[in-house]
């Protein structure tokens, strides 16, 4: 079956996206039998989210298996199975946990082609659930994907859908490279929508218009997607077309839909709940500045998590929702 690349499929089902997540697993290891699978507790407990529930049960112990609780061991398997030919899918519980696999991501999966001269490819995912809003505290709930799009040869990917995870997460497993899949956790079960029976791709590098508009550009991504459209709805009832961009894809991102947003409605906000500082918003951010600097009728501005460890008590607070967003909204519309 040749994959489709847009919204045509007329059959669907509707799942939340962690069961988009699953059955892509599910549809890439009945696919391609070199799919594998493998994480912490990802086998008969179906993992801590359960996103692989079933998976073993179907495929075998040989193709969804459990590893020790060393992460480093898992990307590092995963780094050498990849240049073996095989199609590792490795689950990391939480992004916080990745940091003792850092260096083989940054220095071996993300430079195996580039120092290969293209002999060898990495062709592996890394799932992970990522952010905040679960109450989890420091170690449960950072987003630390501006570590890895700081990282060239490494892709980076954020779905806020069912329909975008289960694309997405097929063109990352059918691809070339070693891609970051973070998968925003608050939005495991709180989306849902119909996804395609048919097999289909989204393009990775390609933003989703959500919702056009013509007087301000709200950009974000991941899990303050729902965030940002209740902004919007609200800015609708006082008459202010916002448009509404997921990004999807943060490496690579698409510069193009952007700028000429930007360019039409000459204000932006741009929203992630990952800290200001290094915060890959900033380089969209910046983009913006040096292209299109001459459209804009106010400055960028940025709404981000704060610049502290991710609080327990205050996990609400922390994250930019809707208020934060309608102020900084009200605040370009009046510069």
């Amino acid at each position: 079956m040749q994959p489709q690349t847009q919204d045509s499929p007329a059959a669907t089902v509707n799942l939340t996206l962690i069961q988009a997540v699953t059955e892509a697993m599910r549809g890439e290891l009945r696919r391609d039998p070199r799919v594998l699978v493998f994480g912490e507790d990802v086998g008969a407990r179906g993992g801590v989210f359960l996103a692989t529930a079933g998976l073993q049960a179907e495929f075998g112990e040989r193709r969804v298996f459990d590893t020790p609780l060393s992460e480093a061991a898992i990307v590092g398997a995963a780094v050498g199975m990849a240049v073996r030919g095989l199609r590792p899918i490795a689950e990391i519980q939480f992004a916080d946990y990745i940091g003792p696999a850092f260096d083989q991501l940054t220095s071996q999966a993300a430079k195996l082609r580039y120092r290969s001269g293209g002999q060898f490819s990495c062709p592996l995912v890394i799932r992970t659930p990522s952010g905040g809003g679960v109450k989890g505290g420091h170690h449960h709930s950072q987003s630390p994907e501006a570590h890895y799009c700081h990282t060239p040869g490494l892709k980076v990917v954020m779905p806020s859908t069912p329909y975008d995870a289960m694309g997405l997460l097929r063109a990352a497993v059918r691809g070339e490279d070693p891609v970051m899949f973070f998968e925003p956790k608050r939005l495991y079960r709180a989306a849902r929508g119909e996804v395609p029976t048919a097999d289909y791709l989204v393009e990775l590098g390609r933003a989703a218009i959500r919702q056009e508009g013509s007087d301000l550009s709200l950009i974000g991504y991941g899990g303050v997607m729902p965030d940002l459209q209740k902004a919007a709805e609200a800015l609708a009832a006082e008459g202010v077309g916002a448009e509404v961009i997921d990004l999807r894809s943060l490496v690579p991102w698409d510069r193009e839909t952007v700028l000429a947003s930007a360019a039409k409605t000459g204000r932006v906000v741009l929203v992630s709940e990952a800290p200001r500082i290094g915060n890959f918003m900033g380089e969209v951010a910046s983009a913006i500045g040096e292209e299109v600097f001459g459209s804009l009728l106010a400055p960028v501005i940025q709404v981000a998590g704060f610049d502290t460890p991710y609080p327990y008590v205050q996990d609400r607070i922390y994250l930019p929702g809707a208020g934060r967003i309608l102020n900084a909204a009200v605040k370009a519309l009046n510069y």
